[in-house]
């Protein structure tokens, strides 16, 4: 049986690691914000549907170490670094740089589409 403070106390890891909101994090995997609410709360025990979940979207989480706290997280960083994060910066051009162009009048979006990398995807009309 797992404990319920420790497990939430690791899945909080798990979502500051990504820099994630509960919301965010519950959009990713596929699960309602209340059922993250209620796990991080200490009102619900995860389910294994829920543990699966979060397996398959965040690879570099194990289960072991979710689930019992033994073990490395994240699973792909050699020991030495389990104590920071290291984060990729995202390359920014200056102001001078930038393309700023007006849209054709004739030119309407007609849809825009953001592909998910687990395959789905959302499609917004204007």
């Amino acid at each position: 049986m797992i404990n319920s403070v420790d497990f939430t106390k690791r899945l909080q890891k798990v979502i500051d690691f990504y820099n994630e909101t509960a919301s965010s994090f519950a959009e990713k995997i596929g699960v309602q914000r209340s059922s993250i609410s209620h796990i991080l709360s200490g009102r619900n025990k995860p389910s294994l549907d829920f543990v699966m979940k979060v397996l398959h979207y965040y690879p570099e989480v194990e289960l072991y170490w979710l689930m019992n706290g033994k073990g490395i997280f994240p699973k792909d960083l050699p020991s030495a670094e389990h104590t920071k994060k290291t984060t990729t910066p995202t390359p920014s051009l200056p102001k001078s740089e930038m393309l700023t162009t007006k849209p054709e009048s004739k030119s309407e979006i007609e849809k825009i589409v953001i592909f998910y990398k687990d395959g789905t995807f959302k499609s917004y009309k204007p």
